[in-house]
């Protein structure tokens, strides 16, 4: 709890990100990637092992971006930063240990970005979603971008806040979450569809809740109706173990992954 505070007032993040919860969701994934690191230990390997084998298959070698690089405990930043000349962690926040790892490779470099599309109009700064990418990921000496167990967590806040707020977020209802949702996951496969380097995509799909006699109490589609197509590699993530959130209840994330999306 004290360590979560010390983060929590220490981070440099812009207002909005503090404003709006990204730093707080952060740190709290950090506590929980703490408590639960022996359950998510296959889960972190497996999606090193997605991006290590696009990282071998790539060919432009100057420019890498890993989109929503967070902790980094799921990206082998050795590979990247050995891999190419340039390497580039895009997140809402970097909390202290991603800020720690960079100092140990002289050709990383973070970015403090929305990823979302929704932070400017939940600010009240533009009048509808927005999904962009930084230009880096455009840049002729881009060959690979990674979104990183990203595209499942983009919608969480926009949507809890439409659907808790008293008035609508531009033309949104509370009643169109759903439709809300699937329009920012949507938008960030728009947008890495439109690129020409290599896309690497890796992200949890669904979420069952069960329990320990494997009764499935709760099922949730994480991707809000989308679809991904069929993956190279699929696996299933422990989030929260037995007594995470719940003595006799865990939470199992179904995982995807693409070294090669767009084909």
């Amino acid at each position: 709890m004290l360590l979560d505070l010390l983060h929590l007032l220490t981070t440099p993040a812009p207002p909005a990100q503090r404003r709006l919860g990204y730093l707080r969701d952060s740190i709290w994934l950090m506590s929980r990637a703490r408590r639960c690191r022996r359950a998510w230990a296959p889960h972190l390997e497996a999606s090193r092992a997605v991006m290590r084998a696009a990282i071998a298959a790539t060919e432009r070698r100057d420019t890498a971006v890993v989109l929503g690089s967070g902790l980094l405990l799921d990206v082998p930043l050795a590979d990247l930063a050995e891999g190419f000349r340039r390497v580039v962690l895009v997140d809402a926040v970097h909390l202290r240990p991603a800020r720690r790892a960079v100092r140990a490779f002289a050709n990383v470099e973070t970015l403090t970005a929305d990823l979302s599309g929704a932070m400017a109009l939940m600010t009240g700064a533009a009048p509808d979603l927005d999904p962009r990418l930084p230009p880096v990921c455009a840049e002729p000496g881009t060959g690979l971008v990674i979104s990183a167990n990203l595209l499942s967590q983009l919608p969480i806040r926009p949507v809890e806040r439409l659907e808790t707020s008293r008035r609508a977020l531009g033309p949104w209802r509370p009643e169109d979450g759903d439709a809300f949702g699937r329009r920012i996951v949507a938008g960030h496969l728009d947008v890495l569809a439109g690129l020409t380097a290599r896309v690497c995509l890796v992200t949890d799909i669904d979420e069952t809740e069960e329990d320990r006699q494997g009764q499935v109490h709760a099922r949730h589609d994480l991707l809000y109706g989308v679809r991904l197509g069929t993956p190279e590699r699929a696996w299933t993530w422990d989030l929260a173990p037995f007594g995470e959130t719940g003595r006799n209840r865990r939470l199992l994330h179904r995982v995807v992954g693409f070294s090669d999306w767009q084909a």
